[in-house]
């Protein structure tokens, strides 16, 4: 379904915008990377094949680095719908306008626009504390302190060692923007959805399990492509949880109608006999 969407739409582009224009969404989207070869590499257990089989298609995208790392920034102790309302007011109000065909998107605003605004304004967007952090690691990216195109040559430790020195930028947001924005793909970001799916589905007896002790397994089990893994099991368990809800109303509901046919068939049992 992804794959098709991604093709009719780098098809349109192509037609107005030429051969650039589709390389650029192959890339985004992240159309070379051998799905089926990824996704054959991964681990075999119950949890990891629900989930694969569930997400088949899925990708990991490439996204801008400074755009990556400001959104994650902005994530931390969010749920998804409030981090598209950031990023939303964000754009609306920091960033250009641009016109594709007979649409109009607003970009996300660079590091120098960012640096250029205040705490006060960085709040009204929704940022709460996150907006000291990111207008911080701003000032460092547009200023050339931070050179986020120079990490990319350095390795998954020492980038993450990095990407830890800024404001706001911890190890799971490090991880994450070591998968998306520096295609890192060993990189296995643990939040509070993952870890809870390590530890009923990869722990269920471990009494003790600290983020060393997490960090060590996920990157000796899963390997190569553990940002695949992770993104997997998090949007399967993700979902999982979303249709519980829907699930667990029918049950009830289920088991309402068991106890009334219960009851009429008790009641229907002693008039025959009162009879």
């Amino acid at each position: 379904m992804l794959r098709a969407t991604v093709a009719s739409a780098s098809s349109r582009c192509l037609e107005k915008h030429g051969q650039d224009a589709h390389a650029t969404v192959a890339r985004y989207f992240a159309l070379d990377h051998p799905l089926a070869q990824i996704c054959a590499s991964l681990p075999n257990d119950p949890a990891m094949n629900a989930a694969r089989d569930f997400c088949r298609g899925l990708r990991i995208i490439r996204q801008p680095k400074w755009e990556c790392l400001a959104t994650f920034i902005c994530s931390s102790m969010k749920q998804v719908a409030h981090i598209r309302q950031i990023s939303r007011a964000l754009r609306e109000r920091f960033g250009r306008i641009r016109r594709i065909d007979k649409y109009v998107v607003q970009t996300f605003p660079s590091a120098r626009r960012i640096a250029e605004t205040t705490e006060k304004a960085l709040r009204e967007c929704g940022l709460g504390y996150r907006a000291k952090n990111l207008l911080a690691t701003a000032r460092r990216v547009a200023t050339g302190d931070v050179d986020l195109e120079r990490f990319a040559a350095m390795s998954d430790v020492d980038l993450r060692a990095k990407l830890c020195e800024l404001p706001g930028v911890g190890a799971k947001v490090a991880n994450c923007v070591m998968l998306f924005a520096y295609e890192r793909l060993r990189a296995f970001p643990i939040d509070v959805w993952i870890e809870r799916v390590l530890r009923e589905k990869y722990f269920p007896r471990a009494r003790k399990l600290n983020a060393a002790r997490l960090h060590a397994f996920t990157q000796e089990y899963f390997g190569e492509h553990g940002g695949y893994a992770q993104q997997y099991l998090f949007h399967h368990a993700r979902m999982s949880t979303r249709l519980r809800p829907a699930t667990a109303r029918q049950e009830c509901k289920r088991k309402i109608q068991r106890k009334r046919k219960s009851r009429e068939g008790v009641l229907a049992h002693l008039s025959r006999h009162r009879g």
